[in-house]
Parts: C-alpha cells; structure tokens; sequence
C-alpha cells in the first residue's frame, strides 16, 4: 500500500479528529434538543452553504438520486442521530456506525452481483460478530434500542452508497447539497410530528446545540469531506480510508474525556473486531476496481 507524505497524512489525521469531534459536539446539543429536529437544521444550514453546487441530474437519475437523499439524508442522519442521543456515550455509536462497510459489501453482492473472495467474506463475519460482541458491554446493554437503531442507520447509509456507483453527472458537493434540500423537508416534518414542542423550544436554546448544529454543517461536512475529497483526488481510496478508521477510536476517547464514557472490555474487544473487519476489507478492494465503501462520519 504506497505511503502518503507527512503533509496529506496530517490532512488525513485532521479529518479523523475534527469527524470525531462532531461525535462529541453532537452529543451535547442533542442533551438540549429532539435528533430530528437537529438532523433537519443541520442539512438547512447544510443545503444553503451548497447551493451554489446544485446542477440538474442526468436524464434518469432523479428516481436514484432522490432515493439516494432519502436513504442517506433522511434514514441515516435521522437514524444516526436518534441513536447517539438515546445513546449517552459516544463510543458504541461511533463503532457500530462503521458496520456499514460490510453491509456495502453484501449489498454489492446482492443488489449489483459483485463477488467478493473469501478472505472479504471473513472480514465482514468478522465485523458483524464485532458488533455482537459489543452489544453485550453494559454500556451498549443500558441501552440496547441504540445499538439497533445505528444498525439501521449504517444499513441506509450502505444502500446509499450502493446506488451512488451508478449515479452519474453528479458531484460529490453535489451529492451533498441534493441530499441535504431533499432531506430537510421530511426531517421537520417528521420532528413536528413525532418531536411536539421540539419547534417551541428553539426559543430557548443555549448557544451548545447551535454550535453543535454549526460544527456538523460546516466543520464535518464541508471542511472534513472537503479535506477527504483532496485527499483521494491524490491517493487511492485504499490508501486513504485505513487512516480514516482512527475517527472512531478518537471520538471513543473524546467519550472518555470529555463526555464520561466507560467502555468495558466487551466494547473494546467488539470495536477492535469490527474496525479490524473494515481495514481488511479496505485492504482486499485494493485489487478491485470499484471504490472501497468509506469510513464515514455522522
């Protein structure tokens, strides 16, 4: 696997940090205010920092990419979110957020007919028994709808990433700024239904859940995938993405520090199965010709 030079591998290290970041500057806001109601001002503020990179899709692909934003923009990020919060730590959800990797793979294999060999297929086994593995930690048992809820998210989101392959004409902002216009419909009027008086007491809110609104739109999304997307344009994928799987071990230690986290020995030996999984598999698509399913942030 070619090295990258000291300046792109800091780069890489700075995206790790500030994705892990938005682990713990989320979990605070959401102490204050409902998930989807956060998941939707985050695409708002989102959608108008990127409308500038709005463009018509190809003839044919609106069904696609409207299915794309809804997985990823609407089921994901709602999901994901809704998860941290019911969470109380952040170290589970980072892990479990990454078994979306796996399932690209047997989605892949399913939806698209890809194969895949059997040194992949026992990286995913492995990354699925990682996750019940952790599940079993007192952290994750003292709330176990989490665990299945980021399960969902990751499932989304691995959908998503499926049928971007064959989504043409659209650039990664691109991608972004249409999921993000896409999604904030749904996402608020979800929250006026199932989230009453979330609208309300926006009145009140202290200025941690508006940063932590801020951080996820500008810090992760555009400054973190901006950084990310230099970064491939130079390096493969595969060369990149084994460095991006320090993003959950450093919100787990943000968890640790700053929000109170307390992994049992269950979790570690989980999340190290998991990413353990995940780099393997990033390892094996590097003979492939298809890009490797990336590590992703909330």
């Amino acid at each position: 696997m070619p090295a990258m030079p000291l300046r792109d591998l800091l780069l890489a290290l700075l995206v790790c940090l500030v994705w892990a970041g938005n682990f713990l500057t989320s979990a605070l806001a959401l102490r204050d205010m409902p998930p989807l109601l956060f998941t939707g001002l985050r695409l708002a503020l989102l959608a108008l920092l990127l409308l500038a990179f709005l463009r018509r899709p190809a003839k044919g692909q609106w069904p696609r990419l409207l299915l794309i934003s809804l997985c990823v923009g609407v089921m994901h990020f709602g999901l994901s979110f809704w998860a941290l919060k019911l969470a109380g730590n952040l170290s589970s959800p980072a892990i479990v957020m990454q078994s979306y990797v796996p399932m690209s793979v047997l989605l892949a294999w399913s939806v698209l007919g890809e194969r895949f060999g059997w040194r992949t297929g026992a990286a995913v086994a492995l990354s699925f028994g990682g996750v019940l593995v952790l599940g079993f930690d007192p952290l994750v048992l003292a709330n176990p709808a989490s665990l299945f809820m980021m399960l969902a998210s990751a499932f989304f989101l691995a959908l998503g990433t499926v049928l971007m392959r064959d989504l043409g004409g659209v650039t990664r902002y691109g991608m972004q700024a249409w999921t993000a216009v896409i999604g904030v419909g749904p996402l608020l009027g979800l929250s006026l239904w199932l989230e009453p008086g979330g609208f309300a007491s926006l009145k009140t809110l202290g200025w941690v859940p508006w940063f932590g609104i801020a951080y996820a739109a500008v810090a992760a999304s555009l400054v973190g995938h901006g950084i990310y997307y230099s970064l491939i344009q130079r390096h493969p994928v595969t060369t990149v993405m084994p460095w991006l799987l320090l993003t959950p071990l450093l919100a787990m230690g943000l968890g640790i520090a700053f929000h109170g986290d307390t992994p049992g020995p269950k979790l570690w030996l989980g999340g190290a199965m998991v990413l353990g999984g995940i780099l393997v598999i990033a390892l094996r698509s590097q003979a492939k010709s298809r890009t490797a399913p990336l590590a992703e942030e909330l």
